[in-house]
């Protein structure tokens, strides 16, 4: 008990919780702070094993340890034990005994998020829900279909091809669904299509007592409601703090007639920005509107295999019939032209345009390019489209003084951006003022009446700032809904609250 309590820094000196976390230890002391944490009570793994079956359970060190980081900056945090659920009863007799057991309870899907969500920080039982993969109750006459949490994005559009349906939420990373609408996901196409917010009709929740929710009622999927509160909205966005997502039922769209991309450099990021504010001010319907810096585009161009300008760059894509994607690309040239922007690079055939959002995606991977054996962090922050070329001017002089490599890159449509900061691990220095920097970032957000975080969710690393957001009394009417649904805090601990 003593060595868990150690590991688990509950009344270990601030040295002994460094060692533990794995700051500045040699591998053998995570090794034995790891292997001591994993310790369960003999008849609770007797309990898993006997659901799930014992080839699906694991307490080996190398399973934990991948199941307690993501792609955050955010230290391991291995869970205790790992299991994988094949069905919703199978997951609703597993969170039954971990409560029965008071054992804390992380759901884990495909671990791309970026703000330690899956860090199991008070120890407990990993839920891998990538076992349970199945797509059912496609409805392409009401354009709705239900999804369990091992189905990603590009094998839900996979499976859509031939239906002349797509499901556009697109956050980069091939993302589990349940995971995305577990943080509130959204991405490139958000500002036509929406974010997860916007296009989840109904969730399957698995309450920290085991009983079974469906948030709208079973088997519902209705477009609008006005019975009651609005409980898929509450667990959206949840990041697994109230329930373990188990289906959700999505809203998908009618594949577009005609898809253009286009690319266009400016000569200062005020202009790129500004030129994205007036695009949306004309009202015209782009699909995608992505903001890109110089050192982006740079660091883009090496990792891709790219030739565009170096230089503030959007990234653009129409859809629509021939006809009304002609007429955006018209409207849009002109803004642009206005703008001092360059004439578009066209990828008008799928295979161009592939190649170029999957560059764009990959920014993330090109940004540590820069800086080989390099940890990133991104911040994550969103402002009206108006405050839009203020904050980014703001911040582009901010990383310029401070001497960090931090590549812009932004969701611009939704007046969200981010900075990829790449640093180096082993420097406490440089790290501390990359906390320092993130933080004034979302500070100058919230001022501008935005938000600290668009998308990636507050789990561990802006839970100081959500107070600041929402105030003292929306923090604590969120305290009273998570004691309410989870009363002995085993949900997911430590994140957003």
């Amino acid at each position: 008990m003593a060595a868990r309590r150690l590991c688990r820094g509950i009344g270990a000196p601030m040295a002994a919780r460094r060692l533990c976390r794995g700051v500045g230890a040699p591998v053998a002391a995570r090794r034995l702070c790891c292997t001591a944490q994993a310790q369960l009570p003999g008849k609770l793994v007797e309990a898993l094993q006997a659901v799930v079956g014992t080839p699906n359970m694991s307490t080996a060190l190398a399973v934990r340890e991948q199941h307690g980081r993501d792609e955050s900056m955010h230290s391991c945090s291995p869970p205790d034990a790992v299991v994988w659920p094949q069905d919703v009863e199978q997951v609703s007799k597993l969170a039954g005994i971990c409560y029965s057991h008071r054992v804390p309870i992380i759901p884990y899907s495909t671990g791309t998020g970026l703000e330690g969500g899956v860090a199991a920080v008070k120890g407990g039982v990993c839920f891998n829900l990538t076992r349970m993969d199945r797509i059912t109750a496609l409805s392409t006459e009401d354009f709705t279909v239900a999804v369990e949490p091992g189905v990603t994005r590009k094998a839900l559009n996979a499976y859509l091809r031939d239906s002349g349906l797509w499901f556009p939420v697109d956050p980069g990373a091939d993302a589990s669904l349940c995971g995305m609408a577990a943080t509130s996901a959204s991405g490139t196409n958000a500002v036509r299509y929406g974010t997860m917010r916007h296009n989840v009709l109904n969730l399957q929740v698995v309450l920290a007592d085991g009983r079974v929710l469906h948030t709208a009622g079973p088997g519902r999927h209705f477009r609008k409601s006005a019975a009651g509160y609005n409980l898929t909205g509450l667990f959206v966005g949840s990041e697994g703090t109230l329930g373990l997502i188990t289906q959700a039922t999505l809203r998908l769209h009618a594949s577009p007639e005609a898809t253009v991309a286009a690319v266009c450099a400016f000569p200062s990021v005020q202009a790129a920005v500004g030129c994205t504010v007036q695009v949306l001010q004309a009202g015209v319907p782009i699909a995608r509107i992505e903001f890109l810096d110089d050192v982006m585009m740079d660091a883009c161009n090496r990792f891709s295999g790219l030739t565009y300008a170096v230089a503030p760059t959007l990234f653009l894509e129409f859809h629509g019939s021939p006809s009304t994607v002609q007429e955006q690309v018209q409207q849009t040239e002109e803004i642009v032209q206005l703008n001092g922007g360059s004439d578009f690079a066209w990828a008008r055939e799928p295979e161009a345009r592939n190649k170029l959002w999957a560059a764009r995606h990959n920014a993330w991977y090109a940004a540590l390019a820069l800086r080989p054996g390099s940890q990133g962090y991104s911040t994550d922050v969103c402002v009206p489209i108006s405050r839009l070329p203020h904050i980014v001017g703001e911040t582009h002089r901010d990383l310029q003084e401070s001497g960090l490599t931090g590549p812009m890159v932004g969701h611009v449509g939704d007046g969200n951006f981010h900075c990829i900061l790449v640093h180096d691990p082993a420097d406490p220095a440089e790290s501390q003022r990359i906390k320092e920097f993130a933080t004034r970032l979302a500070r100058r957000a919230l001022a501008l009446a935005g938000t600290c975080t668009g998308e990636h969710g507050v789990g561990l690393g802006k839970r100081h700032l959500l107070e600041e957001e929402v105030g003292a009394l929306g923090v604590a009417i969120m305290r009273q809904i998570k004691a309410t649904l989870d009363p002995k805090n085993l949900m997911n601990p430590g994140k957003v609250l």
